[in-house]
């Protein structure tokens, strides 16, 4: 898999400068390159309690991208995913460490143990004052001795930084960054294991399942299972965090690994507060990337029982950009629509042949989902499918409340409905037709006149002519013909889609900015759909 990167032995060190470039002066680095790799704060004087943490690399932001007043002092980076050495651990220690002391934040990794242990025995020999607590929150494998060291790391970080920056001596902060490593439990899942630069990708798991409980590192989880979703993925994570969570109010941190879209994130966020624990969530961090595994599409839970003391502690402000703050969970504020968007709703009225009529063509393009999504991912985003098949299921879910009898009244009431749920530009282009379709019907024109009314609309506004590669190069011939019969529509139509694969330029739509060799041989997925829609129509 290709990567942004330059040379793998360089990937390190050029994130740092790149990081610290543009840290507007707030971040410096001990002059160690390449062997020593360490961060921190530029206005650090040594007159309160250091904080030290660090690891492997590859889990940005964390660890450089929370050094900062409030948070660490310093971080130690090693190459990616290996444990930083015990002299660069010394060096940080040794840059920051004034006669308040310094503590160390280590993940339960055995390279971080012994290199960030043997670093601390080592300042001790040079009388300086250095405590050490390793955080072991993940639970994904009960029979390990040893629990990992993961996001929820993040909880100390910054409970055991605002303390420091408050004035709190080395024991008090030490013995609160031990009360909340008791206190955190973590679990991830992924959909895919992550790419190491320079390294070939392993593709373990398969399409189809998601991985419970795979190590920041990549590293084998727990079990592989069936993926049936965002909220079943949260269900089998949240339900090993319940049997280990006491009651009573959490903070919860979700982790984006790395690959995983704000889009879904934020699903995943929802369907974790809508979770058999979510009335137990008061207050969230993120969703965010904040203990990544590089490029991994992946989730982490991580939740803590934080006292008045403690949440106050998460709280409070800090001037660092990875750290996204700490925000109540709040019921749904709804407000109501505005006056003029609320649509004057016609008189419900059924009519058994309409309905059949009208639900066998939504059927259709429900049908149709799959064929019109691939033809589109050719051509475009690869949504028409979904988003003709959405408008469908719409429609026949909003069926009762149309004007079934009234065919007039009957196409402005589609053109609404279309226009509220139908997404993107074909929405608004079909609304317009039907609704202008729906304007000629009640001033007495015959249907199929309407039909072209609404289409010499919907080609004023929307600006697409024939030739120009849309549904219009199927839905004009077919509307020209009906006047024949329902056959000659069907063909005319499947000969005005099948004419815009050989089109190898598109002058509307998203096709127009596709090049000639990505549309050559493929049909619009628009005239394709509108084609299937008369052909069902003429049988």
């Amino acid at each position: 898999m290709a990567q942004f990167i330059n040379r793998r032995e360089d990937v390190v060190t050029e994130a740092i400068d790149g990081v610290l470039a543009l840290s507007g002066g707030a971040l410096t680095r001990l002059d160690g390159y390449p062997h020593i790799r360490v961060v921190l704060r530029s206005d650090w004087d040594r007159s309160k309690v250091a904080i030290v943490s660090g690891g492997g690399s590859g889990h940005e932001p964390a660890h450089v991208g929370f050094v900062g007043k409030g948070m660490l002092t310093a971080a130690v980076c090693g190459d990616v995913f290996a444990s930083p050495s015990v002299d660069a651990v010394l060096a940080g220690i040794l840059a920051v460490t004034g006669p308040a002391g310094c503590l160390l934040i280590v993940k339960n990794y055995t390279g971080d143990r012994l290199n960030f242990g043997l670093a601390a025995e080592r300042a001790r020999a040079f009388g300086l004052n250095v405590s050490m607590v390793i955080v072991g929150d993940d639970i994904a494998l009960p029979d390990l001795p040893q629990a990992r060291g993961v996001a929820g790391t993040l909880f100390v970080h910054k409970i055991a930084g605002a303390l420091a920056e408050r004035g709190a001596d080395l024991e008090t902060v030490t013995a609160a960054a031990k009360h909340v490593i008791a206190g955190t439990r973590s679990i991830g899942m992924s959909l895919d294991t992550c790419s190491v630069p320079g390294s070939p990708k392993e593709d373990r798991i398969p399409l189809g399942k998601a991985e419970l409980g795979l190590g920041i590192h990549g590293e084998a989880g727990v079990e592989q299972i069936d993926f049936a979703g965002a909220r079943a993925s949260v269900a089998t994570m949240v339900e090993r965090l319940a049997a280990l969570m006491g009651e009573g109010p959490h903070v919860v941190l979700v982790n984006n690994l790395g690959g995983t879209s704000v889009l879904e994130m934020s699903v995943l966020a929802h369907d974790l507060l809508q979770s058999s624990i979510g009335d137990r969530i008061t207050h969230a961090i993120g969703p965010s990337p904040l203990m990544t595994s590089l490029d991994m599409q992946g989730i982490s839970i991580s939740v803590f029982p934080a006292d008045a003391t403690e949440l106050e502690l998460l709280k409070a402000p800090v001037a660092i950009p990875a750290w996204p703050g700490v925000s109540q969970v709040r019921s749904l504020v709804v407000a109501p629509m505005p006056d003029g968007l609320t649509p004057i709703t016609p008189m419900p009225s059924n009519h058994a042949g309409t309905r059949a009529f009208l639900v066998n063509c939504c059927n259709v393009l429900i049908a149709a989902e799959q064929d019109l999504n691939a033809l589109d991912a050719k051509s475009g985003d690869g949504d028409t499918g979904s988003t003709l098949a959405g408008a469908a299921r719409a429609l026949i879910s909003a069926i009762d409340r149309l004007p079934l009898s009234d065919h007039t009244q009957l196409l402005r009431a589609i053109g609404q409905e279309l226009s509220q749920t139908m997404g993107g530009s074909s929405g608004v282009l079909l609304a317009i037709f039907f609704a202008a379709a729906g304007d000629g019907a009640s001033s007495g024109l015959p249907m199929r006149e309407a039909l072209r009314a609404g289409l010499a609309r919907m080609q004023e506004i929307g600006g697409a002519k024939i030739g120009d590669r849309t549904m219009v190069d199927a839905l004009a011939p077919a509307l020209d013909a009906l006047g024949d019969s329902l056959s000659a529509a069907a063909t005319a139509a499947r000969k005005g889609a099948n004419y815009t694969a050989t089109l190898t330029r598109a002058k509307a739509g998203r096709a127009a900015y596709i090049n000639a060799r990505q549309l050559e041989g493929h049909i619009d997925p628009g005239a394709e759909a509108v084609a299937r829609l008369f052909e069902h129509l003429a049988t």
